[in-house]
This record gives structure tokens, sequence and C-alpha cells, in this order.
């Protein structure tokens, strides 16, 4: 009778080994996409692809004041947010976060849009004349709308330009809600789709592929810690074991010995990873309760603080931006190329901010001269006082730190760090260019922070903001991860092929010479 050491053994090595022939190719998808998400995501359109495309507001071009325009739409108060960008080639006002739109060349309010208007849009984007497009309305989702692009606008029409650009445009406001180019959809095959089992069949339906990409992450982490504790477990630092003749510590040949290899060096990792990846579709009782012990354990005391009023208090009434109208702020930085002019209050005095196609921004006092930005020492000084006993430091960094960065380096830099003295040690991130919060952090959000992006990316800070060092650490252990998958899909194989082999003895016909033997008599 085998002794219980010797069992579990046997086990480990029967419930690892036909994981791996389940999901081997599955995990070698994720580490090869992975390499491809570092540089290449999923395509998507955001705020500064919007602005990037979105003509200049003309001074000129302005003839109603915002205040007109809000009254023509027969409403009272003040509303909580007033952008004037551009809509069909013409400045409009944005009230609110929702699709109320009024002209400010005319005050007329933006009505339903028709079939010509979402035509101008997708050329405005494109560059390119709409009748070069295939025009298509998009019924059910496809691969670029099935993550919940266009949800909620439809009708979608989709064009289709020769030159490979998709517009996926909402004929509710037309918007430009998703946009592909040949290069971005090829990216997105070799990285995103594969790395987030983005495939349409799958991904439309929403529970389902959540279950998928939970259970198969869970697998994953299993089958990678097992294989660690295998590989330790037959290792022999002594060399017990004879490879060709010569003592060595590991008493496989061939894949297997490759596969203990790899699994030796770059097994660990590869459970980290497995597992953070795991975290990243959360919340699971498990994190919730990490983050729960976390903040528990926090020393007591101190009251949250809201930062708010030190930056942009409530909104203004209108009539207090009469003292310099829209056309004036717009033209007092007229080289500026404005896309946006937003009206924010600061101090209890009305502002613009002003935002270019680069994202670069402007503060334009109505009573003063245009800066570059909100004077940090000042804003500082409100943060000190606003938050008074609850402020544990408060500093202005000129470079990112560990939960505060940015691979691509585009958040804005230098930003006002503020941390709290909380029972969880909030940390607020205030851009003074725009006196907003840009980031936030307490220990409510620790799992995500370290035990996701940190085993995920690898995002440390003494590693993560050293580039190409970053790279190069993280593609090699990519590449390891990968080799562990390449040699689990050849023992996979060599398992398989000797199983269909003894089913194929099993149940194949006679000799055929015999067969012929026996009809010839």
């Amino acid at each position: 009778m085998p002794k219980p050491a010797a069992l579990l053994k046997r086990s480990f090595i029967f419930v690892h080994r036909w994981l791996g022939v389940a999901l081997s190719l599955v995990f070698m998808l994720w580490f090869v996409s992975g390499i491809v998400m570092m540089y290449w995501s999923f395509p998507g359109v955001g705020q500064a692809d919007r602005l990037q495309r979105a003509p200049a507001l003309v001074p000129e071009r302005i003839a109603v004041s915002a205040e007109r325009a809000f009254a023509a739409l027969g409403r009272e108060g003040t509303p909580a947010q007033v952008r004037l960008t551009s809509f069909d080639g013409r400045p409009v006002y944005r009230f609110g976060g929702g699709g109320t739109r009024v002209f400010a060349d005319t005050g007329a309010e933006v009505g339903e849009v028709d079939e010509a208007t979402v035509d101008r849009a997708a050329a405005q984007w494109a560059g390119r004349p709409a009748m070069e497009a295939r025009r298509t309305l998009v019924e059910e989702v496809d691969q670029w709308t099935v993550g919940g692009a266009g949800r909620g606008q439809q009708p979608l029409y989709k064009y289709s330009w020769p030159d490979g650009q998709q517009a996926y445009v909402s004929g509710q406001t037309a918007d430009v809600v998703q946009y592909t180019t040949t290069s971005s959809r090829f990216w997105a095959y070799l990285g995103a789709i594969p790395h987030w089992l983005y495939f349409t069949p799958l991904r439309k339906h929403g529970r389902e592929w959540f279950s998928v990409v939970v259970w198969s992450s869970l697998i994953a982490t299993i089958a990678a810690l097992m294989g660690v504790v295998i590989a330790v477990w037959m290792y022999s630092p002594r060399q017990r074991y004879r490879h060709a003749g010569a003592p060595t510590s590991i008493p496989y040949k061939g894949w297997k010995r490759w596969h203990t290899i790899t699994g030796l060096v770059f097994g660990l990792v590869t459970t980290t990873w497995a597992f953070s990846g795991l975290l990243s579709m959360g919340p699971f009782p498990i994190t919730q309760r990490l983050t729960e012990l976390t903040v528990a354990a926090s020393d007591e005391g101190g009251d949250d603080v809201d930062l708010e009023p030190a930056l942009r208090a409530g909104p203004l009434p209108l009539s207090s931006y009469e003292a310099k109208p829209p056309a004036m702020a717009l033209a007092s930085v007229r080289e500026f190329q404005v896309k946006e002019l937003e009206y924010v209050s600061y101090d209890g005095k009305p502002h613009y901010l002003a935002t270019n196609g680069r994202g670069e921004t402007r503060v334009i006092p109505v009573h003063g001269k245009p800066m570059p930005a909100f004077d940090a020492n000042e804003l500082m000084s409100r943060v000190r006082a606003q938050a008074g006993n609850g402020l544990a430091e408060l500093t202005l960094i000129h470079e990112y730190d560990a939960y505060y960065l940015d691979r691509l380096r585009r958040r804005p830099l230098p930003v006002i760090y503020a941390r709290m003295n909380d029972a969880v040690g909030t940390r607020y991130y205030i851009d003074p260019k725009t006196a907003t919060i840009v980031e936030s952090y307490s220990a409510r959000e620790w799992v995500g922070r370290w035990l996701y992006r940190g085993l995920h990316s690898l995002d440390f800070p003494w590693l993560y903001k050293y580039r190409p060092l970053w790279d190069i650490v993280v593609i090699t252990l990519m590449l390891g991860g990968t080799a562990i998958c390449v040699t689990s899909l050849m023992l996979a194989w060599r398992v398989l092929a000797r199983k269909l082999a003894l089913i194929w003895a099993r149940f194949r016909p006679p000799d055929e010479d015999l067969a012929l033997t026996l009809e010839s008599q």
C-alpha cells in the first residue's frame, strides 16, 4: 500500500497533468496576448479622441450667452455643468451630464438628428467623405461594440471606408461611440480579444462570459500552484537522480524535463499572474474580506475630509460670467485653438477652463488675465484650511509615485499630493491646472492596487518608472510563462496521442490483409 505522501504526490501530478491537457492552449494565449497588451489595447473612443478631432471654437461665431441658451430651455435654477463645445460643425452649449444641447450661434435647442447629420459626424471624424463609406445599421453587437460601446445609443450606424477606418455613430446624438482602424483591429485580435476572451459569441452573453473567465482563471491559478509544488517536491538538491549517465536534480527527460525546469524558474510568477488576473474580475468575497481586515487594522480615529469645497465650489449663476462673455474669453487665447470651454468656479469666483486638441488647458478668470494654471501655493493653502487636523501631509510632487502612476506618462504633473490623517490613509492627487482631483487612493483599494495591478502589471515603483527595464523584465517573465505553456502543450499532445492510440487499437477494423484473405475463401 503506497504511503500517504506518495499517494498525495501522485494525485497532484494526475490533476496537474489533466488540467494542463484541458487548458494549456488558453493559458499560452493569455501569456502571448499579454505581451501585446503591454503596448496595444482594445480600441475605443475617449475624451482625448473627441478633443483631437473636434474643430476649434471661433469667437466670432458665439452669438448667444450660456445664460440665454439655458433660458431658452425653459428651466429654472443653475445647471450643474456647462461646457461650450462643437456639434455638427457649430458651437454648442452642453448643460449637465446628459445630452441637453443648445446652439451657441442661434440659441436654438438641438433637436432630433437626421441621417444627414449622422453622415456628417462620421465624415468629420474620419476625414473622409461619407459617400465613400459603406453604411450599415448595427442591429446586434459585433466584435467592436460587444464590450458596451454604443450601449443605449441605438440606432447605431457603422461606416466602413476603403482605407480600413470604421466609425460607429449614434443615430440618437450623432456622437461617434466607437472607432477602429486596420492597425487597431489587428493588434486587438492579437492582444485584448484573446486576453480577455472577448470573442463575440461568448462576450455578448455577459454572465456566461464572466463565469468562463473566472473559472478558467481559477483553474489556471490552481494548476500553476500545483505545478510549483510538484516541481519543488521532485527537485533533489543532492542530485539523487541520473540523466544521461550523470547525476541530476530532476528525474525527467525530454519535454517533461524542460517543463519542470521552466516551472521551477517561472512557476511562482505564473501563479501570481493567474491569481491577479482572477482578482480583476472581482469583487469576490475573499477580496472584500481582505479589504475589511486591512481597514479594521488601520489606526482608528480621523474624520473623512471632503476637499471639493477647497477646489471648486458649486455652480455659479450664469449671469456672473457676463463680465467676460465666452467669445471674449476665447479671443483672449485665440492662438491656443480651444476645443472646449468649461464654466467653473474657484474661490467663489467665475472662471473658464479652456482645453485644446492636445489636452492642454488654460485658466481664464472672468476678472483677470489668462494663466496656465491655478496658483499651486494658494490651492495648497485652501486644502490645508479645508482639511484642518485631518491633514497628515501636503506637498507638490513632480514625479509619479506608488499610487499615482502612468506608463505612458500622460497623467498631469506636477500634482499636489495630500495625505489624510484618517483610518484608511486616504491620498489625493490634485492637478493645479484644473483644480480637480485626478486620482485618489485609500486602504480600501489596496487589493486592486497591489494584488491585482502590482502582481499583474508589475507596476512597482522601483521597477515601473524605469523604462525600458520594466519592459525587459516583464517580457522575460511573460516569455517564461509562455515556455511553461509550450512544454505543457507538447506533454498534453503526447498524453492525448497515447490515449487516442489506445482507443484506436481497441476499436479499429480488422487487418486489411486478413479481411481480403477471408473474402477470397
